[in-house]
């Protein structure tokens, strides 16, 4: 199960790498198409709907929206987190029963009796209402579109390019902002690892760097309102994996909630 989930968490960092890639090399995502005329055209005109709120701030546009889309999203994030608890609790109760059978497998001389044994272990999954397959990463997938769709609608827009937010232009590379973007999501994965057992955060500290080595390689060429967007969206990350550490794994989850 851990390796299922694992597996999950790079296949979505795998996409969302090469789809940020894709759309500095390219120019977008074309005039037409679902995608673009169901999710970038829709966000492109709710940026300058609120960029004109405020006075065609274009740069505090993209933090306010980002935050929104963050908020709308966070309890999504917190449920998958608090299931993903639960989980835990549930495979820790019946870890005692499962290595007996794996035992079994592996000492198993014939492809009838490993059969046997493996339908064994599918009950005992039944006993303890487990389900391998189900470790609520749908919400993880589900958010891409929506973040990808914000993302090319930002990097599409010609009035961003042209304006400025702080000390930088949004529309060409900012070197700051791009280290900036970059330090977040390393707090971001460094938070991540709160908690977790010692041999645990080995394994995961290598894929933990993954998301800000990609993030700041691709902001040193990307016109600055993108690492904006990633710097706040990573200190938003950071303050919702807290709170999801602090709430569900800090206190874990109680044994009579995971029976539910």
């Amino acid at each position: 199960m851990k390796r299922l989930f694992k597996f999950s968490l790079l296949m979505i960092g795998i996409v969302f790498l090469l789809s940020a890639c894709q759309g500095i090399s390219s120019k977008g995502m074309g005039n037409s198409g679902f995608f673009h005329d169901y999710f970038v055209v829709p966000f492109a005109k709710v940026i300058h709907f609120t960029a004109e709120l405020f006075g065609g701030n274009y740069g505090l546009a993209i933090i306010l929206i980002t935050i929104l889309i963050r908020l709308i999203l966070m309890p999504f994030m917190m449920k998958t987190f608090k299931k993903q608890q639960i989980m835990k609790v549930k495979m820790e109760k019946l870890k005692p029963e499962m290595t007996v059978i794996q035992n079994k497998i592996k000492q198993a001389k014939s492809k009838e009796e490993q059969m046997k044994l493996q339908q064994e272990m599918m009950g005992l999954y039944k006993k303890h209402d487990v389900n391998p397959l189900n470790m609520g990463c749908l919400p993880l997938i589900i958010q891409m579109p929506i973040l990808m769709g914000f993302y090319y609608a930002i990097r599409g827009s010609k009035e961003i390019a042209s304006h400025s937010f702080l000390w930088f232009d949004l529309g060409h590379v900012d070197i700051p902002m791009a280290i900036i973007a970059g330090i977040m999501y390393y707090f971001q994965s460094k938070v991540s690892l709160i908690g977790l057992p010692e041999d645990q955060q080995k394994q995961m500290k290598m894929f933990g760097l993954l998301s800000p080595i990609m993030i700041l390689i691709v902001s040193f060429s990307a016109p600055a309102a993108l690492p904006l967007y990633w710097a706040v969206g990573g200190a938003f990350l950071i303050g919702q994996t807290y709170l999801s550490k602090k709430f569900y794994q800090t206190h874990p989850v109680k044994e009579e909630e995971a029976s539910k």
